[in-house]
């Protein structure tokens, strides 16, 4: 009887143990090829992480939309994404939330012996834009070339289509100009085109200072207070890691496959352009010039790409210390 009594308590025992051992599970839909793979790469590398309270599950997204999909019917937890579909999310009753992710964004750029210096200069040239008329660097590229009396949107030809292809595109003088995402821009500068301005560039001559994210995780509120360890341990493995893809050549030298980049020149100017893109501060400040932008992008996109709601919704960033 003693001995039925101490098996059932060990058994007991090793229960307990195992249910406070058991890790989250964190089911995180990202791009093949994407920089958040470049960081999961690192994280997934990392010794300390034998030790946190969770595990990834990663489910490889063919496109953003996808993700967008995979996230609101709950096939994954997590997802990439901005913070202005989010604020509309949550206008209508979803309680998703953004942490930030990096600040770096899209960029304007031509040939190096093209006559375009700046923005006014693209009056009557063809001008590709990827990401289609709602994308958020083409609104707030016009906000600016309107301080000029610059009508972009009927003073340029536009030519709308996929980053990939609007490279080549301008490669072939088929396009003057090219507005497209960080990524797809640093392909072309590591090839000697000249960037006239970049994302960062414009929200900051449209006199907001700050650094605000484009891009960041993407979550439920609900799912991540009931998983508040996990979570806020893997954002924070989130940031390790890109500090240690900018700060350490050797983890760099792991990444290189993953950029799909064949030369070295390619390869430093996609580091580089991911690097400055790193979120130095996050606070109130922050958080209120998004606000601002939100409310410029609402007006510029007469509603389309915000949604109704007049503000940026409450509960849109989330907060490592919540």
């Amino acid at each position: 009887m003693k001995f039925k009594a101490l098996f059932i308590g060990l058994c007991m025992l090793a229960s307990s143990h195992s249910f406070a051992t058991e890790k989250t599970k964190i089911r995180l839909g990202v791009l093949a090829f994407g920089t958040a793979d470049w960081e999961l790469s690192v994280i997934q590398n990392d010794p300390a992480i034998a030790s946190a309270d969770f595990q990834l599950d990663i489910q490889k997204l063919a496109n953003p939309e996808a993700g967008k999909i995979a996230l609101q019917s709950g096939s994954v937890d997590m997802i990439v994404s901005d913070w202005i579909w989010v604020s509309k999310l949550r206008a209508t009753g979803s309680d998703f939330t953004f942490f930030p992710y990096s600040t770096t964004s899209g960029a304007l750029v031509v040939a190096d012996a093209s006559p375009i210096r700046a923005i006014k200069d693209l009056k009557g040239k063809r001008l590709g834009i990827a990401g289609g008329e709602l994308d958020k660097n083409w609104l707030l590229l016009q906000a600016l070339a309107q301080k000029e009396q610059l009508d972009l949107n009927a003073d340029v030809d536009k030519v709308f289509g996929a980053p990939p292809l609007l490279n080549e595109q301008i490669k072939q003088n088929r396009i003057d100009a090219v507005l497209n995402y960080w990524h797809f821009a640093a392909r072309l500068e590591a090839q000697g085109y000249r960037q006239i301005i970049d994302g960062k560039g414009i929200v900051k001559a449209l006199g907001i200072n700050e650094d605000v994210p484009t891009l960041g995780y993407v979550f439920k509120q609900s799912w991540a207070a009931s998983h508040k360890n996990a979570v806020n341990a893997f954002l924070k493995a989130s940031q390790r890691a890109k500090d240690q893809i900018c700060t350490s050549d050797a983890v760099w030298q792991k990444i290189i496959p993953l950029t799909q980049a064949e030369d070295t020149p390619t390869q430093n100017k996609m580091r580089q352009r991911y690097c400055e893109g790193q979120i130095k501060h996050w606070g109130e400040q922050e958080q209120q010039a998004a606000g601002r932008i939100y409310s410029m992008l609402r007006t510029l996109s007469n509603k389309q790409l915000t949604g109704d709601s007049e503000s940026l919704q409450p509960g849109t960033f989330w907060s490592i210390s919540q």
